[in-house]
This record gives structure tokens, C-alpha cells and sequence, in this order.
């Protein structure tokens, strides 16, 4: 079990009890939390604000919920856990037949012991959710329905954290923030992007990463919505959720299925030989369907261990704490590291002798090789890097090309540059 692991699984625990949604108090002190590892800029956008085709809703909090069965005691209760309320349930307060109130019941039968996670965002209405072998042993009678909780103007919060970069090109990385106790979905992706950028700050990388913390679907439309004028600088992007089970990777292309995103994962993950699956873009999943809309046709893919709806724990109570490893989520921040390291070191490169081969020992190039136990792949890799610099071959289509590892070729870049043979 590797520290980070550990540290990112201690992070979910904490941000495991809070009541999350789109909007409200929930989301607000989860940035909180993970503002305790890195320095957020958080925003709050006021409700009936127009982004895009959308309206920023109203804010949702809730404060207590339940029901209680003819004797008084509470068969469902909130404060037992967030997944017992419909989120964005409207205020009640009644008594009513146990046949009346099955209406607002939400039940799993093909798992009576799990709790499902439901939702009514745009819609007022209200429920509770419950396992269905707890439903089973209801009796009839008068059930007092009590759901303590405001729906009311206010504001959809979100959060950024930048890791500047040598260039103004950025990479994003997202997150969503607004599912309640679902540790996969998403409190294991916002572990590892909150460790993601603290180990992307320790470096000094090419480009600036900007790390977004915002609700799912309504939170990255506000985002686009309201940075017009950052989005030509977006050069590549990574959507993370589902970062935690045991399952093998999956990265899901971008919608182009040719960004360069999309080519670093196929590559990092082939060259890994972990088990994964890359998958085509639909236009259904999380952020990146927003991302990649075609009037942004950002580069922007997602990176999951499980997909959404691939584990039958999704959206229920079982996609508990025990359900995410400290070992699952290092194995994802690790593919990332590796990822962002080779998208930060390709680049296109020209050859300043390309008429023959240039004479690489008189520059000490072959002598610097010496004593590598890898000196011929070195040597190859020199070679290959001279041949395809012309301003179209990228580090990337060398490595491809060669079958060289990547990071064998981007040395031998770095060597050809020092002695002026190539430049970027």
C-alpha cells in the first residue's frame, strides 16, 4: 500500500459522511476539505444566471429527514445516511398510509439489502430511498413523513486550482463534486486529482494544468459558460471518475478519437501492460460530453477504472468505503503521472543537420551513452529522433515508430538539443 493511496483513501473517508447535490452547503464544505491540500479559488454563480442552453437552479440544503413507522421509530432515517433522501427533495411534513407513501419509496429488488441513490434535479418533488427488505417489513399504518430541507435562490458553487505551467496552454483536469456517500462515484476522482496536482506542483511542467471541482453536467456548462475567452488555450484534457474500484482501466477517447490526449493514454497504457480497455466516445457518460460538444470539440477524454453502470455497486449503497483501495486509486494517479509526463515532453522537432547523418561521436554523444546498460536503445533512439525531426513527427509518433520506450526517446531529444542538432 503505497502513502499516497492511504492519504487519497483517508480523503474519501472524510468526504464520505457529507450530503452533496448540484448546489449547496454539501458541496461547500467538501471544497472546503480538499481545500485543506490545495489552495482552491471557489466561485459561486447566483441562481437564474443563464450558461449556455441552461439556468443555474436553485440551491438545494437539507437539514434532517425521515420517516417514522405507527410506533414511533424512524425506519428511515438521514441522518443514518445521504443516500436516504431523493436528492433535491421539496420540504414535507404529513402523515399518510403506508400504501399512500409507497409512491415516494425508492427500492433496489434485485438487491434488497443496498439503498439506492436517486435524484429529482430539475422536477419538484420528493422521496426517500431505502432497501427493499426494509420496505418489506413496513406495516401497515400511519407513517409520519418528515423532510427538513430548503429549495431557494442562491448560487451553484465550483472550484479551481491552477499548477502554472511553462506555456499558457492548459490541460484541464475534472471532477465531479455533487454525488452524496458514493465513494467511486466520485470521491475516488477527486482523491486522485487533489493528489494529481500536488505532485504536478513539485514539478515544473510545460504546459498549465487547471484542475476543476464543479458539480456533474450543470457545473462544467457554467464553467464553459463563463470562460469563452480561456477555451482556445484548452489543449487537452482528462475527466476522472470511478477511480477507485478494482476493476482494469478504461479510458474513453474524445470525441475527435484522434487528440493527442487520446494517443498519450493508448500509448501509457499499452506501454504499461496493465490490464484496460480504451473505449470510442458516445455522447453519454460524464463531463466530457460537455467538453467535447462540437461547439468546443475540446481534446478532452476520461479516465475510469470501472465505467459508470459497468458494477452493479453504482449508484447505491454499496459503492461504499470498502468498495475503493488505497491500491486501486495510486494505480490510477500513477497512470495519470505517467500520462502527463509524456504529454508534457512531446514535442515536434527540427533536425539543424539534416543532410546525413551527423557525426554524433565528435560531440561526445556516443561517449555519453558509456556504460548504459540500455546504450544500443539509446543510440537507436538518437538515431530515430534525427530522422523523423522535420516539423511534422511529434516525441510521440518516434516512440510508435521505433518501439522505443517514450521516455528513452524524450533523453535522446534532450541530448540532441544540448548539442545543437535538433531544436523545437
Amino acid at each position: 500500500m503505497t502513502t499516497a493511496g492511504q492519504e487519497m483513501h483517508t480523503l474519501v473517508e472524510r468526504l464520505y459522511p457529507l450530503c452533496r447535490s448540484i448546489t449547496g452547503d454539501g458541496v461547500r464544505a467538501t471544497l472546503e476539505i480538499v481545500g485543506e491540500y490545495l489552495p482552491l479559488r471557489t466561485h459561486e454563480v447566483p441562481t437564474g444566471t443563464q450558461v449556455l442552453d441552461w439556468t443555474v437552479p436553485q440551491e438545494w440544503n437539507i437539514r434532517d429527514a425521515y420517516v417514522a413507522d405507527p410506533a414511533g421509530n424512524r425506519v428511515v432515517d438521514f441522518a443514518a445516511s445521504s443516500l436516504h433522501v431523493l436528492g433535491y427533495s421539496v420540504p414535507v411534513s404529513a402523515t399518510m398510509p403506508l400504501a399512500e407513501l409507497r409512491g415516494h419509496l425508492h427500492t433496489l429488488p434485485d438487491h434488497p439489502s443496498w439503498v439506492p441513490y436517486r435524484t429529482s434535479y430539475y422536477q419538484p418533488e420528493w422521496g426517500f430511498c431505502l432497501a427493499q427488505e426494509t420496505l418489506d417489513a413496513l406495516p401497515d399504518g400511519e407513517y409520519e413523513v418528515r423532510i427538513d430541507s430548503t429549495l431557494a435562490d442562491g448560487h451553484l458553487t465550483y472550484a479551481e486550482h491552477v499548477v502554472p505551467g511553462q506555456v499558457a496552454d492548459e490541460v484541464i483536469v475534472s471532477c465531479h463534486v455533487c454525488h452524496p456517500s458514493l465513494a467511486n462515484d466520485n470521491l475516488a476522482g477527486i482523491a486522485v486529482a487533489t493528489f494529481l496536482a500536488r505532485a504536478l506542483a513539485e514539478q515544473k511542467p510545460y504546459y498549465t494544468y487547471r484542475f476543476l471541482f464543479a458539480p456533474g453536467t450543470i457545473g462544467a456548462i457554467t464553467w464553459l459558460a463563463r470562460n469563452a475567452e480561456r477555451i482556445e488555450r484548452v489543449k487537452h484534457g482528462l475527466v476522472l471518475a470511478c477511480a477507485g474500484d478494482s476493476g482494469r482501466l478504461t479510458y474513453k477517447q474524445s470525441r475527435r478519437g484522434d487528440a493527442e490526449i487520446d494517443r498519450v493514454m493508448r500509448h501509457v497504457l499499452a506501454a504499461s501492460e496493465r490490464p484496460h480497455h480504451v473505449a470510442e466516445f458516445t455522447p453519454y457518460g460524464y463531463d466530457e460530453r460537455q467538453f467535447c460538444s462540437p461547439g468546443f470539440d475540446l481534446g478532452v477524454g476520461s479516465l475510469s477504472r470501472t465505467p459508470y453502470a459497468g458494477y452493479p455497486e453504482y449508484h447505491t449503497s454499496a459503492d461504499n468505503l470498502d468498495f475503493v483501495s488505497p491500491e486501486a486509486m495510486a494505480d490510477t494517479l500513477a497512470v495519470c503521472r505517467e500520462a502527463f509526463a509524456v504529454l508534457d515532453r512531446n514535442r515536434r522537432y527540427v533536425n539543424l543537420s539534416p543532410y546525413g547523418e551527423p557525426q554524433l561521436g565528435r560531440r561526445g554523444l556516443y561517449d555519453s551513452l558509456g556504460g548504459r546498460s540500455d546504450a544500443k536503445q539509446a543510440q537507436m533512439a538518437m538515431l530515430w529522433v534525427l530522422s523523423l525531426s522535420d516539423g511534422e513527427h511529434s516525441l510521440l509518433d518516434v516512440a510508435e515508430r521505433s518501439g522505443l520506450p517514450f521516455d528513452t526517446v524524450a533523453a535522446a531529444a534532450d541530448a540532441l538539443c544540448g548539442a545543437e542538432l535538433i531544436k523545437a
